[in-house]
């Protein structure tokens, strides 16, 4: 996943944005505004709108919309309308797996933005690949998922439909561990994760890096994400004599985790990847929340002049969940493919091919431009070419940024 506030919108960032001009009104199922165009393209959206990261998953939907509905206004692709359909996977590969199936069996949808969760990704792939129909997630940071199983050792791509916006695990644990070894100070780390395919990869990725730089790993454990009562595990964590943990994981069980922890008498902060980088971390953790550490992709979206027209026209437009994490890549991944569909239409004499999925998804592989979150392209892989991350810090009740870089291996 991914993380990366991106999250709460205030007032006060709002009104320092630049004021722009606002997009059109939504209808009720967030489908885009229409510019008149003879062509429908519907971009697919794939994310939890529903149950524990529901946060997430809402501000990833409106995103996507907000891009649509701007690419409309400007008729950026002339004679095409995009529209955009958003399915609930409820962060279940299952459920994931089934969109998919439903996104390729409509032919007007030529790209979709998701998943959230790298395990849902894991059952979508193969549906779209088989398609030619291109998937770009802003939030899957498994390595896996675009190197192939072996990717510590031999680097293979199993699906070419598959690109993502945000950077990868293999990056962002190392960078969280040197953090933690060198800026924080800390030597002796307690690791646990939820046993899923984002959080244990990260937790490994994590500890690896840590006892590279010298750091002990004091103790390991598996948590039941399913469940909220973390004591067992709290009290391993205190009698280990750690003095950070690091949680590969998400927010609904790392706020509890971090609270539970705290009251065990282990007071030291917890660390997690951008799956814990939200605001319903800080409200599930309370008072327990504060001095613990999240990693995201990218730079905090208050400090990049390229978003401040994203921000801008998302408070205009008037969603009522934030944009939260992963906002600006959302925004980027839906705008990859309206840029992959206006080089398929414009190589076409102004009109889609009868092949246009195989076409876009060819064309995605050379897509450039600048985007909310810097500069968009991808690699070999369909990895993001931007490895910038960020570390963030809860203080005041709220997520801080410490310090923004990259991963130095």
């Amino acid at each position: 996943m991914r993380q990366r506030s991106l999250i709460a919108m205030t007032a006060a960032l709002a009104a320092g944005a630049l004021t722009l001009t606002a997009c059109g009104s939504r209808d009720g199922d967030g489908g885009s505004d229409s510019n008149g165009g003879g062509t429908t393209v519907v971009i697919g959206i794939d994310a939890p709108l529903t149950g524990d990261l529901s946060a997430l998953g809402l501000g990833i939907k409106n995103s996507v919309d907000l891009a649509a509905k701007t690419a409309n206004k400007e008729k950026y692709v002339e004679g095409v309308t995009f529209k955009v359909e958003a399915l609930d996977d409820q962060a279940q590969p299952s459920a994931g797996q089934q969109n998919a199936t439903k996104f390729v069996a409509n032919k007007d949808v030529l790209g979709v933005v998701g998943p959230l969760n790298s395990s849902v990704a894991e059952s979508m792939q193969k549906v779209f690949d088989d398609a030619k129909l291109v998937q770009v997630s802003p939030a899957n940071t498994n390595p896996a998922l675009t190197q192939g199983p072996d990717w510590q050792t031999s680097k293979a791509r199993p699906y070419k439909s598959y690109f993502r916006t945000a950077t990868t695990d293999a990056i962002q644990g190392p960078f969280a561990a040197q953090y933690v070894y060198n800026d924080a100070k800390k030597k002796k780390v307690f690791v646990i994760d939820d046993k899923k395919t984002y959080g244990a990869g990260l937790a490994a990725t994590f500890s690896e890096e840590f006892e590279k730089l010298g750091g002990k790993v004091v103790g390991t454990e598996h948590i039941d994400p399913e469940t909220k009562d973390f004591s067992a595990v709290a009290t391993k964590v205190k009698s280990s004599g750690a003095d950070v943990v690091y949680y590969g994981g998400e927010y609904p069980q790392a706020g509890p985790l971090s609270k539970q922890i705290k009251a065990a008498g282990a007071k030291i902060p917890l660390v997690g990847g951008d799956g814990i980088y939200s605001a319903d971390f800080i409200k599930l953790a309370g008072a327990s929340g504060t001095g613990d550490l999240a990693t995201s992709v990218g730079a905090p979206v208050e400090d990049l002049p390229s978003a401040k027209e994203f921000v801008a026209n998302y408070e205009a437009a008037g969603y009522k969940e934030a944009y939260e994490a992963y906002g600006g890549y959302s925004y980027d991944s839906a705008w990859a493919i309206i840029e992959a569909v206006k080089q398929v239409v414009e190589g076409n004499n102004g009109e889609l091919p009868d092949d246009a999925r195989a076409k876009v998804t060819e064309a995605m592989q050379g897509v450039t431009f600048d985007g909310v979150t810097g500069k968009v392209s991808f690699d070999e892989f369909g990895d993001a070419t931007n490895k910038q991350l960020t570390v963030y810090s809860v203080e005041n009740g709220a997520w801080k940024a410490a310090k923004s870089g990259t991963y130095e291996g």
